[in-house]
């Protein structure tokens, strides 16, 4: 590969899955090789060979690895987008816009395949039946949803997708081997997070301590989009439009080193995605020891690094809303493009009532978007070649494959290459995009004006040869960049 293989072993190192499919490694004491992911013990540096693809492992004499399967890797199944197909039906089950034999007939027909060759793919790479996989999607959000909140018995069963409260009763059973009653009564023993409004509830998101809380608070603040956020010293919270689901999510931090989750219960059949969508905006996913053991190697960065401990990588709720804002934030500043986005939410951006007066709109749809000209969108402000851009962003999400869908796509590269292919979209806005809404670990805006004059005034090519050695992490080397500029360009 032409990537530094010490680069990769720091991958490797971590087990971070941001990087499974994206190479292999080949152990010479053992002749086998295996996915970043792989549970067996790290090898010795010395001991690794990394390739791009299973392929030239297999033909430098590898043995593939039994225990993590190196052909299930993403992108790289046995059936051609076989692996990307399965993340993304379970992706859509989750966003609730997959309910049964017709939903599966439509990811058939996006593909171009019969729903008998998505039932194997299903059944090769997830081990189990559409109907299975459905099954335990429900009984594990039931299970949840029994012992994190108070939601009755009932709502639970209906809420996670049953016809009926015998059919949830009878599966339960089946696959636990108790009613649901009896794990209701056994969580009793354990505190119940109650929500602070009657109609809704909250979870506990767990996470790797340290946290910089208020650190990623700040950051959402400055970037708050009116009407649908509201961010205060020590909540997050906004409105949410999941498949046909509607409501609000507020987001507290808990003594334990969890985040609270308090969501409406119209948003509980869509849960499993609103969790799914909260960890990434939180980045609550990281390994902030290995980041920040290996950014503290680097003289310019460790003293940022020790004074913003637990920094993450703010991700997005919703993939457009974030090309939308990053588009916007081309050769302004934050504030001033802050601005615009909260009047394109005002006018594009459906309204909504919930108990807090400041959340108001929910965010717009990239179908909305798409179906305005040009003129719609300069008349608020925005130039002809941003609108332009903007319009274009918001067709290409609206089409059946959408870029910033995490489900339909892998290669961060390969979809930082399509991103700058968009009309208006340039490197520093891929980069951008894929640092938080594609959740790369790796991006790195090399154009940064504030990242570029924060290391002392250097080139675009001088900022990206520094940061070969900052990788796999330079997305989080930009935050405490952006956060913690040198002493000397302090001073400058």
């Amino acid at each position: 590969m032409n990537t530094d293989s010490h680069v990769l072993y720091k991958a490797l190192a971590a087990r971070d899955p941001r990087f499974d499919g994206l190479f292999f490694v080949g152990v010479t004491t053992t002749g086998i090789y295996c996915r970043p992911i792989c549970t067996a013990r790290t090898p010795r540096e010395a001991n690794c060979v990394f390739f791009k693809g299973p392929q030239e492992a297999e033909q430098a004499r590898f043995r593939p690895c039994l225990r993590c399967r190196p052909e299930l890797a993403p992108g790289n199944a046995p059936i051609d987008d076989s692996q990307r197909i399965a993340r993304l039906i379970v992706q859509r089950l989750e966003d609730g816009t997959i309910s049964g034999d017709a939903g599966l007939e439509a990811i058939a027909d996006q593909f171009e395949l019969s729903s008998r060759q998505i039932r194997r793919i299903i059944r090769q790479e997830l081990g189990v039946s559409p109907v299975q996989l459905l099954l335990t999607r429900r009984l594990l959000l039931a299970k949840q949803l029994l012992t994190e909140t108070q939601l009755p018995v009932t709502d639970i069963a209906f809420a996670s997708g049953f016809a009926s409260l015998r059919r949830f009763n009878d599966a339960f059973r089946v696959r636990y081997g108790m009613p649901p009653t009896r794990l209701r009564r056994q969580a009793a023993h354990e505190p119940v997070v109650v929500g602070e409004l009657e109609h809704t509830s909250t979870l506990q998101l767990a996470y790797r301590p340290p946290y910089d809380w208020e650190g990623v608070l700040r950051f959402l603040a400055t970037r708050e989009l009116q009407g649908v956020e509201w961010v205060t010293s020590d909540s997050y919270a906004r409105t949410v439009r999941c498949g046909k689901s509607h409501g609000w999510i507020r987001v507290t931090q808990s003594k334990k080193n969890a985040l609270l989750l308090e969501f409406t219960h119209g948003l509980t059949p869509v849960l499993q995605s609103v969790i799914r969508r909260t960890r990434d905006l939180f980045d609550l996913d990281a390994r902030p020891d290995v980041i920040a053991t290996h950014l503290s190697r680097d003289a310019r960065l460790a003293p940022m690094v020790k004074r913003s401990p637990g920094l993450r990588v703010p991700g997005a709720f919703d993939g457009f809303e974030l090309g939308l804002r990053a588009i916007l934030g081309q050769q302004v500043t934050v504030k001033s493009a802050t601005t615009v986005a909260c009047r394109f939410a005002a006018a594009f951006g459906e309204q909504i009532a919930t108990p807090y007066p400041e959340l108001n709109r929910l965010t717009p749809t990239a179908a909305r978007v798409a179906k305005a000209s040009i003129d719609d969108v300069a008349r608020l402000g925005i130039v002809s070649k941003r609108a332009a851009s903007i319009i274009a962003l918001a067709r290409s999400e609206s089409s059946p494959t959408p870029l910033l869908d995490n489900g339909t796509h892998h290669d961060p590269n390969e979809l930082i290459a399509r991103l700058a292919e968009l009309p208006g979209i340039g490197p520093w806005t891929a980069h951008y995009i894929a640092m938080r809404a594609l959740r790369w670990p790796d991006a790195f805006p090399n154009g940064d004006i504030a990242v570029r004059n924060n290391l002392g005034g250097v080139s675009a090519k001088e900022a990206e040869e520094m940061s070969n050695n900052w990788r796999p992490w330079r997305s989080y080397a930009v935050l405490h960049i952006w956060r913690n500029p040198p002493r000397a360009a302090r001073a400058a």
